[in-house]
């Protein structure tokens, strides 16, 4: 299986007058919303938001912590490298994407022609103790893998017991 490197963008860290925590619970009670609404086949309200009225569903990313890294994996569908961006700003892990189409059909008596795009962004906390300079980020058979390795400090040593 070949995988695409991501290239993985450092930044200072993003002055806002928002808590990161408060930023966090604002996305995730948008995705819930968005999540209820979208059955009903309603669209969201720009007003009270301030994100576009259509958007492409935050995609659901797994996070698994191994003794020297922590992984996130994220199905992206019909993306390529090219349509993903990850971030580290201070300690937050930013994943973007943006997904367009066209589809363009002639035929006797008609023309089609309908466009469609849509953007998406997570973030993660990263906890005490990764290196946020040896990020690697990878993109398979429309899977985006972001390991992030622990340092030295915040490996666990196993640490032998001995009978007395």
């Amino acid at each position: 299986m070949a995988t695409t490197p991501v290239p993985v963008k450092q930044s200072a860290p993003a002055v806002t007058g928002t808590p990161d925590i408060w930023r966090s619970f604002r996305t995730e009670m948008d995705r819930l919303f968005d999540r209820f609404t979208g059955g009903f086949g309603m669209v969201t309200f720009p007003s009270f938001r301030s994100e576009p009225a259509f958007t492409v569903p935050s995609p659901a990313v797994d996070i698994t912590e191994g003794d020297t890294s922590f992984t996130f994996t994220a199905e992206l569908p019909g993306m390529t490298e090219k349509d993903i961006q990850v971030s580290l700003s201070g300690n937050t892990l930013l994943i973007k994407g943006e997904k367009r189409q066209e589809k363009e059909e002639k035929d006797k008596g008609y023309y089609l022609s309908e466009r469609s795009f849509g953007e998406f962004q997570r973030s993660f906390i990263l906890p005490e103790g990764v290196d946020g300079e040896k990020i690697d980020a990878r993109f398979a058979n429309g899977v985006l893998t972001v390991t992030v390795p622990k340092t030295v400090q915040a490996t666990p040593k196993k640490i032998e017991v001995k009978a007395a």
